[in-house]
């Protein structure tokens, strides 16, 4: 049982990799203004990366540190079925900003 939970986790955290590297690669399709040359945006912090929230897609810059919450992963997955990863927008998660600043507080 141990070894098939270790196998889940594994997988999930290379699907978070590959999400991530695929939303670092945005700034190069937007033509790489405000990136560094190891791909990340100048104003994010280390350890972090930008997303973007409700209507309006405000943004917001989370810890990597929160791909291991499961509250967290569900946005992700549904940001994935709603709006995919492969377009030059960013990580849009689709939830209200409210729900969003409550999440992250708690995660916090």
């Amino acid at each position: 049982m141990a070894i098939l939970k270790k196998s889940t986790k594994l997988a999930q955290t290379t699907m978070f990799r590959q999400i991530l590297k695929r939303c670092s690669s945005l700034g190069k399709k937007n033509g790489g203004g405000g990136y560094e040359k190891d791909d990340h945006p100048l104003d994010v912090p280390k350890g972090h990366f930008p997303v973007y929230v409700g209507q309006n897609r405000s943004r917001y810059i989370v810890p990597i540190s929160f791909l291991t919450n499961l509250d967290f992963q569900c946005l992700l997955r549904r940001a994935e079925e709603e709006f995919g990863f492969d377009h030059d927008m960013g990580l849009i998660i689709p939830c209200d900003e409210l729900f969003f600043q409550d999440l992250t507080s708690m995660i916090r």
